[in-house]
């Protein structure tokens, strides 16, 4: 089928044959296909979505689109974790040392910042000097010395997904779950895993805003991943307000450091250790979750993990005195506080509308070609179910260029909601499914 064709038949409903949706993204993957066809393929996918048999041929597409590598010189089970993002989500920056120091190999591609949530490579390229554009030489090696290697998509891994990812952000096709379950798939299953736990967010923040929908894009990456033989476990876990207290890139390497002190947010830690915990198991390296926890809290106790993530970013080039000495960081200007409007509790918070403002205050990206300032983000002083005063800040804007900041502010006080009552406690970890 011809690409108009292919669009036209998805655009009325029509179930695609495995053999074209190949040639398509190959097609694409070659530059054959122009990204507007691509568009409109996406876009049709949106409204109508893809079968099983469809689902299963795009993403093995997008896998064998480039190389698939071998990581069987490491020793031990190979394990990642993969986010489907959120507000303040930096539990990878945590997550990888932690496992790593106790034992688990973690090779990790990851993304950059997708629609309003934030990305794994732009917390990590606010280290001064952190390379995350490494090769695929480097990054076998370091994951077999290091015991972890995080870095991006190179030009040989998922291509089709890199140009994919990209397109997806600026044309409102970001949430939609054959799209995503195919882009993370394929990217995990290339990058030489074994085994990989998910981690689904649900809530205000979340792609998927419902736990129904969660659930089922949980359930359709454990089948390509069963299909695949790869063991996959998910958690779907909370993403009804923004995890932690920083959002913006600097200032979530800051909580990442933090966590690993153990003086981190408690809502960031017991996120960061149960997916790590399940790493863990899937490694090998402990018998049930509660285990596993025990050995991740020493780890944190005895400075192991947190050694751990200064060798990671000496050997991927950062400078690993920042993780002492914060000042190192990118640090912005001046800052500017949000202040609650009543006296009561904080109700609830628009999460979608926290990482949006922070786009527009320049932690995040509008275009595809625009620049991130990783100085910039904000503090959340108050959080679901805090009591507050009337004028007493709720959140601190880190802020480098006051043109957005008016509106940054608005956009931040309209996605809080106060009360006078305490609102009901939510569950960090919703739902486990394996």
């Amino acid at each position: 089928m011809r690409p108009y064709e292919l669009i036209k038949a998805k655009r009325d409903g029509h179930p695609l044959p495995p053999g074209s949706i190949r040639e398509f993204i190959a097609a694409y993957t070659r530059g054959d296909v122009p990204d507007y066809q691509m568009s409109a393929l996406c876009m049709a996918v949106f409204f109508r979505g893809l079968d099983a048999e469809e689902l299963g041929a795009w993403t093995r597409a997008m896998l064998e689109s480039g190389e698939v590598l071998d990581l069987s010189e490491t020793p031990g089970i190979k394990v990642d974790k993969h986010s489907t993002g959120g507000v303040g989500d930096k539990v990878s920056l945590s997550l990888a040392p932690l496992a790593a120091a106790c034992g688990v190999p973690v090779p990790m591609i990851s993304g950059r910042g997708l629609g309003h949530t934030g990305g794994t490579l732009d917390k990590l390229e606010s280290i001064p000097g952190f390379r995350v554009d490494l090769s695929v030489a480097d990054y076998r090696r370091l994951v077999r010395n290091v015991g972890a290697c995080l870095i991006g998509q190179t030009s040989t891994l998922a291509p089709a997904d890199k140009k994919l990812y990209a397109l997806r952000d600026v044309t409102a096709t970001v949430d939609c779950l054959p799209l995503i379950a195919s882009s993370i798939m394929s990217k995990k299953l290339a990058e030489g895993i074994d085994a990989l736990v998910l981690d689904v967010k649900v809530g205000s923040g979340a792609f998927m805003k419902r736990l129904e929908d969660a659930r089922s894009l949980a359930r359709t990456m454990i089948s390509l991943g069963s299909a695949m033989n790869r063991k996959v476990t998910a958690l779907l876990t909370d993403m009804d307000q923004p995890l932690g207290r920083a959002v913006g890139n600097a200032l979530e390497v800051v909580e990442a450091v933090e966590m690993l002190r153990g003086q981190a947010p408690e809502d960031y830690t017991e996120v960061t250790l149960a997916l790590t915990a399940e790493m863990l198991v899937l490694g090998g390296k402990a018998a049930t979750p509660q285990q596993a926890r025990e050995h991740l809290l020493r780890a944190v106790a005895d400075g192991s993990a947190l050694r751990k993530l200064k060798e990671i970013v000496q050997a991927q080039g950062g400078d690993p005195r920042a993780i002492d000495d914060f000042s190192r960081l990118p640090q912005a200007r001046a800052t500017r506080d949000v202040v609650a409007p009543v006296e009561g509790f904080v109700t609830a918070i628009d999460t979608e509308a926290v990482g949006l403002a922070a786009v527009a205050l320049g932690a995040g990206r509008q275009r595809v070609d625009s620049l991130i300032d990783p100085a910039v983000g904000f503090t959340l002083l108050r959080k679901v179910g805090e009591p507050v005063k009337a004028g007493e800040p709720v959140v601190r804007v880190h802020y480098n260029n006051e043109g957005p900041l008016k509106d940054v502010q608005e956009r931040l006080l309209a996605a809080y909601s106060f009360g006078r009552e305490i609102p009901a406690s939510r569950p960090l970890i919703v739902e486990r499914l394996e």
